[in-house]
C-alpha cells in the first residue's frame, strides 16, 4: 500500500486517475489533457502501473490504461478505518469531558 501513496502524491497522477476513472484511455488519449512530453506521462503511468492502480492492455498498437480498482478500494478502506477511528476518538474524548464537567 506504501507504493500507491507513494503515487497518488503527485497531482498529475491524480489527474490521470479522475481521468480513467470516467472511462479507459491510451496514452495518447491521456496526453491531449497534459502539457508534457511523452517520457514524462510514461513515467506517471509507469508509476501507477507499479503501485497497482492502474493495468495496462495492449490492443494492437495502442496500449490501453485502465483504473485497478481493487487496489483503489484497499487504499480507500483504510483511509476510511483511519477516519472512523479518529471520528470515534473524538467522539469518546467529548463525551469524557462532558462526565468529568459534570462530576
Amino acid at each position: 500500500m506504501n507504493e500507491s501513496f507513494k503515487a497518488l502524491a503527485d497531482p498529475t497522477r491524480r489527474k490521470i486517475i479522475d481521468l480513467l476513472r470516467d472511462k479507459d484511455r491510451t496514452a495518447g488519449e491521456l496526453a491531449e489533457h497534459f502539457d508534457m512530453s511523452k517520457p514524462s506521462l510514461s513515467h506517471h503511468l509507469n508509476t501507477l502501473k507499479h503501485a497497482g492502480l492502474i493495468q495496462d492492455e495492449r490492443e494492437g498498437q495502442f496500449i490501453r490504461y485502465t483504473l485497478n480498482m481493487t487496489v483503489l478500494q484497499e487504499v480507500l478502506g483504510w483511509v476510511l478505518s483511519v477516519t472512523a477511528v479518529d471520528a470515534e476518538s473524538k467522539k469518546a474524548a467529548a463525551s469524557e469531558k462532558k462526565e468529568e464537567r459534570r462530576s
